[in-house]
C-alpha cells in the first residue's frame, strides 16, 4: 500500500513538473519572439484575432524555415546601380506617383532576392523570410506592395515609398539591421525624407 502511495505521488510530481516545464518554455519562446520580431509579432497577433499562440506558432515557423538563411552580399556595383535607380524612383513620384511605387516595389523584391531571400515572385514567401531578418523595416515593403497594386491614395503612396526606404538602406547598405533600426523614419539620414518626396503631387493630393 506504500509503495502505491510512493509511486503515485512520484507519478504527480512528474507530471507537475512537465506542465510547469511546459509552460516556461511556452511563455520563454514568446518573449524570445516578440524581442526577435517587434512590430511583427503585435501584427501576428492581430491577423490571428488576439490569439497569441496561434501568432507564435506562425512566427516560430518562419525563425525554423528562414532563420538559417544567410544574406549574400553586394558588390560595390550593384549597390551603387540599386542606389541610383532609387534615387530614380524617388523622382519619378513627384510626377508618377503610381508608377513610380510599382518600379520601387519591383527593385525591393529583385534586391532581397540579390541579397539570398526567395525570389520576389513569391512575395508572401519573401516577405515572411526577410521578416525573419529585418522585422522592424519589413512592414515597408508590404506597405509599398499594397500601393503597388493600386490600392493606395497618393498620400499613402508617399508613405509607403518613405516607409520602404528603411528597409532598402538595410539590404543595400552596408550597416547592419540594428543600426538601420533608428534611421527608419529618417530616410536621408538627416532627418529628412527625399526632397521629391516631401512634394505633394498637385493631381493626387486631394485623393
Amino acid at each position: 500500500m506504500i509503495t502505491v502511495v510512493i509511486i503515485a505521488v512520484i507519478v504527480i510530481a512528474a507530471v507537475t513538473a512537465l506542465i510547469v516545464g511546459r509552460g516556461r518554455i511556452r511563455d520563454g519562446g514568446g518573449r524570445g519572439l516578440k524581442h526577435r520580431f517587434g512590430p511583427e509579432y503585435d501584427r501576428a497577433v492581430t491577423d490571428h484575432d488576439g490569439d497569441t499562440k496561434a501568432a507564435e506558432r506562425e512566427l516560430g515557423d518562419r525563425v525554423k524555415q528562414y532563420g538559417s538563411l544567410e544574406e549574400q552580399p553586394l558588390s560595390p556595383e550593384a549597390r551603387a546601380q540599386y542606389r541610383a535607380q532609387w534615387a530614380d524612383t524617388q523622382e519619378q513620384f513627384v510626377d508618377s506617383p503610381q508608377k513610380a511605387v510599382t518600379h520601387a516595389d519591383a527593385l525591393l523584391a529583385a534586391l532581397a532576392r540579390d541579397r539570398g531571400f526567395p525570389d520576389g515572385e513569391q512575395f508572401e514567401e519573401q516577405l515572411a523570410a526577410l521578416s525573419v531578418h529585418h522585422a522592424h523595416t519589413v512592414q515597408g515593403y508590404r506597405s509599398m506592395h499594397t500601393a503597388a497594386r493600386g490600392q493606395s491614395g497618393t498620400e499613402e503612396m508617399r508613405e509607403a515609398m518613405i516607409e520602404a526606404r528603411g528597409l532598402f538602406e538595410e539590404l543595400a547598405g552596408e550597416r547592419t539591421a540594428d543600426s538601420d533600426r533608428h534611421r527608419a523614419q529618417s530616410p536621408d539620414g538627416n532627418g529628412h525624407a527625399p526632397w521629391a518626396l516631401n512634394r505633394r503631387h498637385a493631381k493626387g493630393s486631394s485623393t
